[in-house]
């Protein structure tokens, strides 16, 4: 239905306004011009922060990215990306006992580590950032494009505890990188289209 029929049959006014209205707020909203200055020196715009960050959540371990990525490991060492890429996996109890059985092994928080091992039990991390509902959103399709892990989270090396502290999950963050990347900004490219059910006329 288009805005010209909506004027020509003002009985369907409202129905109409309710199945324009949220493509043309997301029209606007990819409308927007990127502000130059949240660029970084690769061209791609790094996420602002989030404005009232949630306190970081209590992890069954501590875990510190600060000491773990000065140290010189890679983020890919613990957090694979297992099919079908949708989501960042976190690292087995193995994955840290290649290092711990032999590191800061008398520390309490390493025997706790070993507690699992020996138990045979998964760790079960509380997810920091999680996918907005009614988002398509995949880790491997931006690892792929060249985008790299601290354009969305920060500088984790200077991370203890991890909490929400960037607005991965506004769309305007992620509008601003599509734009500059010159990748889609249409709704489809992350969104499934409404339906009437979505947009209330049914």
């Amino acid at each position: 239905m288009s805005p010209t029929t909506c004027a020509v049959l003002p009985v369907q006014a409202e129905r109409c306004w309710k199945r324009l209205r949220y493509p043309l707020l997301i029209a606007l909203i990819a409308a927007m011009p990127v502000n130059a200055d949240e660029t970084v020196a690769d061209q791609s715009p790094a996420v602002p922060d989030n404005i009232a960050p949630p306190a970081a959540p209590t992890q069954p371990l501590p875990f510190s990215h600060a000491t773990h990525l000065q140290s010189g490991l890679p983020c890919q060492n613990c957090h694979v990306n297992s099919n079908p890429g949708t989501m960042m996996g976190y690292p087995a109890v193995a994955t840290c006992m290649m290092c711990h059985n032999a590191i800061a092994t008398d520390r309490p928080t390493i025997k706790r580590l070993q507690e699992y091992w020996l138990s045979e039990q998964p760790i079960h991390w509380l997810r920091v950032y999680a996918i907005t509902p009614g988002v398509t959103w995949s880790h491997r399709t931006h690892l792929d494009a060249g985008a790299q892990c601290e354009t969305c989270h920060g500088d984790m090396s200077q991370v203890q505890a991890v909490a929400e502290t960037k607005a991965i999950r506004a769309m305007a963050s992620c509008i601003s990188c599509h734009k500059v990347r010159g990748a889609s900004t249409a709704c489809i490219s992350c969104h499934a289209w409404p339906s009437d059910q979505l947009l209330g006329l049914d």
